[in-house]
């Protein structure tokens, strides 16, 4: 009896042995992926802001651009379009997605049809972003004749293009508020409404807005739905209206890439592409305040 224990006892420590060398080779092989990540991009900023250096300066970033002299380029025009049309797929962007997945997760049965719009909507945010360029040269250029190249156009596009992502993140979102909450709320005789905006909403707003911040990081980004509705590579001006011409950072950025000059492919490129990080990482820091705040009201 004392050996068929001992064997067991043996065996148990064995086990445990085993699990915890795993345990320990599966956290140092995570850390290792984490820290290989971290150091590449690294290496890829420190690369980029050194090719940087002599060349972002205030004139830079208040000039206007220029494809002759390197020397009098300049990224203003670019640098407000951007921001407009990133404020202008926010407004339309957060109320659409949102107000989708709402509908999605609180109202709509879960029959066939909901079931169709569940698969599409994420067959369409795999879509590659030069399809949804075509769709707005079509429908917002063609169809609708709002103009080529216009910072109508191309909230419209870039809107249609990270609109899926923002309604599945906020859906996922809806999805983690517990039921129990909702049925308290049921039980106290509030509306279905009332419910969504006094308990889902709040709770669920850290989620949505994370998923909204991700997509404007991918949505500022973006050059070939801007390619594709005719937006010009370079402008001299403000925009004024909904219907101005406008150019946004990317589009600087790669036409100037294509320049023969080494000036302009590697300190006018690097200027370029550290003004666009560090905007989109001002942007980003905005949004993951306010999620914050929203975060600490509702604990």
């Amino acid at each position: 009896m004392s050996t068929d224990t001992d064997h067991t006892d043996s065996g148990h420590s064995g086990f445990g042995r085993v699990s915890r060398t795993k345990d320990v080779a599966f956290r140092w092989l995570t850390f290792g992926a984490a820290l290989f990540g971290i150091l590449a991009l690294a290496v890829l900023l420190a690369n980029v802001a050194v090719d940087a250096v002599g060349w972002l300066d205030w004139g830079f970033l208040t000039g206007m651009p220029s494809f002759s002299n390197p020397y009098q380029a300049g990224f203003f025009p670019a640098i407000i379009g951007s921001i407009a049309l990133m404020v202008l797929i926010a407004v339309i962007t957060f109320p659409l997605g949102v107000g989708a997945a709402i509908y999605l997760e609180e109202y709509a049965s879960d029959g066939y049809l909901t079931q169709f719009i569940q698969l599409n909507i994420s067959n369409l945010a795999g879509v590659p972003s030069v399809v949804y360029g075509l769709l707005g040269l079509g429908l917002f250029v063609g169809l609708l004749n709002i103009g080529f190249g216009t910072l109508l156009v191309a909230g419209f596009t870039v809107s249609l293009l990270i609109l899926p992502i923002v309604i599945i993140s906020a859906q996922e979102a809806i999805r983690s508020v517990p039921d129990s909450q909702r049925q308290a709320s049921y039980g106290m005789g509030a509306t279905k409404w009332q419910t969504i905006r006094n308990v889902v909403l709040p709770r669920a707003i850290p989620g949505i807005l994370t998923g909204t911040i991700l997509a404007l990081g991918r949505a500022i980004g973006e050059t070939a739905p801007l390619i594709m509705i005719g937006a010009p590579t370079a402008v001299f001006g403000m925009p004024n209206s909904l219907l101005s011409k406008i150019s946004a950072m990317p589009m600087q950025i790669y036409t100037w890439a294509d320049q023969p000059e080494m000036e302009f492919q590697y300190g006018v490129v690097a200027a370029g592409v550290v003004t666009l990080l560090v905007i989109l990482l001002s942007i980003n820091s905005i949004a993951i305040l306010i999620r914050n705040r929203y975060q600490q009201r509702d604990s």
